[in-house]
C-alpha cells in the first residue's frame, strides 16, 4: 500500500512547510545499509527524486556499514550518475561491520544540516511521509518526532511474528523506560540537529537497542518528542528477528534501563569536549621485529577517518625497505635494538611531532574511527590521557578465541570486564594497558615519559604518574581497537602470570592504583583450596557427632560448589568443547594469578624481562589452528 492509498500522501502545502522549516539550511538523511546492495542503488534514486521533485535542499548521507557484498561499490556507482540540483551526495563507507549505532554516528559525523532524518536503508518505511513529521515538529515544538506504527493514522502490512514481539517489547519499554512513546524502533526519526548530536555524545549502545537509548537520553536531558504517522510495508520478510537478535535486543535494553534509573547515568554523563582545530596524532607502534600483525595494524590505520596522523613504529633493527615502502610516507620506521617496551614507547615519544600521542601494541589493529572518536576528549584540559576497550577480533584461531572468553568472563575480570569488551559506560580510570592508549604530549614530557625499569607493569606506572601530576584518565567504549589474545593454555597463563607477579609486587611499592580490593580474590580463593584440600585429608574425630563433622565439611565444601555453579553459569554456551576449556581456563587462570600475585607479592625485587616467546610476531596467521 502506497502513501496515497493510504491518505496519509503530503500535499503542496506541506512540502511548502518542510522548504520554509529547512530555509537556507538543508536537511541530512542518513541511511544505514548493510547487505543491500541488491537495493541500494534504487533505493538512493528513490529517495533523491522525491526531494528534487520537491525542490528540498537536502544532503543524502548513505552509510555502508562493513557490508560483504558489494554495498560500498553500489555507492560509487551512483555518485558517478549524480545529476541533482537540489540533493547533494555524500557517501560514507566503514570498513568494519559496529552495528546500526555507530553507523548512524558515522553517518552524523559527515553531516552538515540543521535538521537530520534518519531513515533505513531498505525503505521499508518510504520518506514520502516526511512532511508528516515536520508538521508534527512544528504544531508541538517538538525537537524529536518519531514514527510509529501504533500511530492512530498509521497504515502497517506487517507479519504476525513480528507484531507479537514488537507489542511484548513496547509494553517492557513502557513500564521499564518510561518513554511517552507507542514505538520506539521504526526507521524513521527525525531531530533538530542539536538535540541529536548532544544524544549521540553520550550514547553507548551500537547494536540493536539504539534507537531506544537515542530516546531515554534525549528525553533525559529535557528534549520534546512527537509521534507521526506512517506507511510499512515489510511483507512476510522475517528480517533480522532471530533468537540471538532477541537476546541482544533483550540485554542492550535492560542495560539502557540500568544505566537511565540505577546509575542515572544520561543526566550527569558530560559530552566529550573536542579540542581546537585539527591536531596531529602521532600512532606509537613498539614491536620486535615486522611481522603479519604489524601489517594488519599499519594496514587499519591507513584506513582511518582522522586524516592528520603519524604512526612511529619501533622494531629491533632495520626494516627492509620492501615492507616499508608498502605504507604511506606517515609512517616512519625506527630502529631501536633489543631494548624493552618501555624505552622503545619513549624514543617514540621524544620523535612524536603530534599533539597527542596514541599508544598500541603490533598484536593489535584500530577501529577506522579511532582516532576521531579518542580526540573528541582532549578539549577537555582535566583530561590528560583516554583508554578504549582492546576486543578479541574475530579471526583469531579456536585456542586465542577461548583466550578472549576467559578475559571477557566477569568472574575474571570482574569490574575491568570494560578493558575486554566494548560497551559499559564511560568512567575515570587509574590505570590503563598500552595496547590502546592516548596521552597528551605535554603531559608525557613533563613526566619524562615511561619508567624503564619494568616489563610489563610499564603502563600502570605510566598511569599512576598521570594521575599524580592532577589530570584524568577517561574510559570510552567507543574506541576500540581488536586485540590478539595468547591461546589456551600455556602463552595465556605465562602472560597471565607476568601481570599478576607485578600487579602484586606494585601492590606493596606503587600502591595508589594497585591496591584494590579485586587483585586480591584470586589469592584468597588459592588459599581456600589450599586449606580445604588439607583438611579433606585430615581424619575426622571419631568422637565427632555426624551432624557436627556434616556441618564443618558443609563450611568448608560450600564456597566451592557455589564458585562451580558461577563458573558454568557463566562460560556457558551450547558449543560444548568452547563451555568445557573456558571453564578450565578460567579454573587455570584463577589459581595462576593467585600463585604469581602472591609470590609478587613476597618478592624483594621485580626482574626485568624482554619480550618472550609467546609475542605476538611468533609467526601465526589469523585463523591458524592452534
Amino acid at each position: 500500500m502506497n502513501a496515497a492509498a493510504s491518505g496519509l500522501e503530503a500535499g503542496d502545502e506541506l512540502w511548502s512547510l518542510v522548504r520554509e522549516t529547512v530555509g537556507d539550511g538543508r536537511l541530512s538523511v542518513v541511511m544505514p545499509f548493510y547487505r543491500l546492495a541488491a537495493s541500494a542503488r534504487g533505493n538512493l534514486r528513490l529517495v533523491a527524486e522525491l526531494f528534487e521533485s520537491r525542490r528540498v535542499p537536502v544532503e543524502l548521507v548513505p552509510v555502508d556499514d562493513g557490508s560483504s557484498d558489494g554495498t560500498d561499490a553500489e555507492f560509487e556507482r551512483v555518485a558517478t550518475e549524480w545529476n541533482y540540483r537540489h540533493v547533494t551526495f555524500k557517501p560514507v563507507v566503514c570498513r568494519r561491520n559496529g552495528g546500526k549505532g555507530a553507523a548512524l554516528k558515522a553517518g552524523f559525523a559527515a553531516s552538515t544540516g540543521e535538521y537530520v532524518m534518519l531513515l533505513d536503508g531498505d525503505l521499508d518505511i518510504q520518506p514520502q511521509q516526511t512532511p508528516w513529521f515536520f508538521e508534527r515538529m512544528a504544531k508541538e515544538g517538538a525537537d524529536v518526532v518519531v514514527g510509529s506504527k501504533r500511530h492512530p493514522r498509521s497504515v502497517v502490512e506487517y507479519p504476525w511474528h513480528r507484531r507479537i514481539v514488537s507489542w511484548c517489547y513496547f509494553t517492557l519499554v513502557r513500564i521499564f523506560i518510561g518513554l511517552p512513546l507507542t514505538d520506539t524502533q521504526t526507521g524513521m526519526k527525525l531531530f533538530r540537529r542539536e538535540v541529536l548530536g548532544e544524544a549521540l555524545a553520550r550514547m553507548l549502545v551500537k547494536t540493536y537497542a539504539f534507537d531506544l537509548e537515542l530516546l531515554a537520553i534525549a528525553r533525559s536531558r529535557g528534549a520534546k518528542i512527537a509521534e507521526a504517522p506512517v506507511v510499512i510495508r515489510f511483507g512476510q520478510k522475517f528480517g533480522a528477528l532471530s533468537p540471538k537478535t532477541v537476546k541482544s535486543m533483550a540485554w542492550d535494553s535492560l542495560a539502557v534501563f540500568y544505566r537511565l534509573r540505577i546509575l542515572s547515568y544520561y543526566a550527569r554523563a558530560e559530552a566529550p569536549k573536542p579540542p581546537a582545530g585539527e591536531p596531529l596524532v602521532s600512532v606509537v607502534v613498539a614491536c620486535p621485529e615486522p611481522s603479519w600483525m604489524l601489517e594488519e595494524c599499519l594496514s587499519a590505520m591507513e584506513r582511518q577517518t582522522w586524516e592528520k596522523w603519524e604512526a612511529i613504529v619501533l622494531p629491533d633493527g632495520e626494516v627492509d625497505p620492501a615492507f616499508a615502502a608498502k605504507y604511506s610516507g606517515r609512517v616512519r620506521f625506527v630502529a631501536t635494538g633489543k631494548v624493552r617496551p618501555a624505552e622503545k614507547r619513549n624514543l617514540g615519544i621524544r620523535e612524536a611531532k603530534g599533539e597527542v600521542v596514541a599508544f598500541i601494541d603490533d598484536d593489535a589493529y584500530p577501529d577506522q574511527h579511532w582516532i576521531e572518536y579518542a580526540l573528541k576528549y582532549f578539549g577537555d584540559d582535566s583530561v590528560g590521557a583516554l583508554g578504549g576497550p582492546g576486543v578479541t577480533p574475530p579471526g583469531d584461531g579456536f585456542l586465542a578465541r577461548i583466550g578472549g572468553r576467559v578475559y571477557e568472563n566477569p568472574l575474571v575480570s570482574g569490574s575491568y570486564r570494560y578493558r575486554y569488551r566494548a560497551g559499559g559506560v564511560r568512567r575515570d580510570v587509574d590505570d590503563y594497558p598500552s595496547c590502546n592508549l592516548f596521552v597528551r604530549k605535554r603531559l608525557l614530557d613533563a613526566i619524562g615519559g615511561y619508567r624503564t625499569d619494568f616489563w610489563p607493569g610499564e603502563d600502570t606506572l605510566l598511569c599512576k604518574d598521570i594521575v599524580d601530576s592532577g589530570a584524568r584518565i577517561v574510559y570510552d567504549p567507543w574506541v576500540v581497537v581488536c586485540h590478539h589474545r595468547r591461546p589456551l593454555l600455556m602463552p595465556h597463563l605465562r602472560q597471565l602470570g607476568r601481570y599478576a607477579f607485578h600487579r602484586g609486587y606494585f601492590v606493596k611499592r606503587y600502591p595508589s592504583n594497585s591496591l584494590h580490593l579485586s587483585y586480591f580474590i584470586p589469592s584468597l580463593f588459592v588459599l581456600y583450596l589450599v586449606l580445604a584440600a588439607a583438611l579433606a585429608v585430615v581424619p575426622t574425630p571419631s568422637a565427632m557427632p555426624v551432624w557436627l563433622w556434616s556441618l564443618w565439611y558443609g563450611v568448608m565444601c560450600g564456597p566451592l560448589l557455589v564458585y562451580l555453579a558461577l563458573l558454568f553459569l557463566t562460560t556457558f554456551t551450547w558449543r560444548l568443547p568452547t563451555w568445557a576449556l573456558t571453564v578450565c581456563g578460567v579454573f587455570a587462570t584463577h589459581v595462576t594469578y593467585g600463585v604469581r600475585f602472591i609470590q609478587g607479592l613476597c618478592a624483594k625485587r621485580a626482574p626485568c624481562e624482554f619480550i618472550g616467546q609467546d609475542h605476538a610476531s611468533s609467526g601465526r596467521s589469523p585463523g591458524a589452528a592452534d
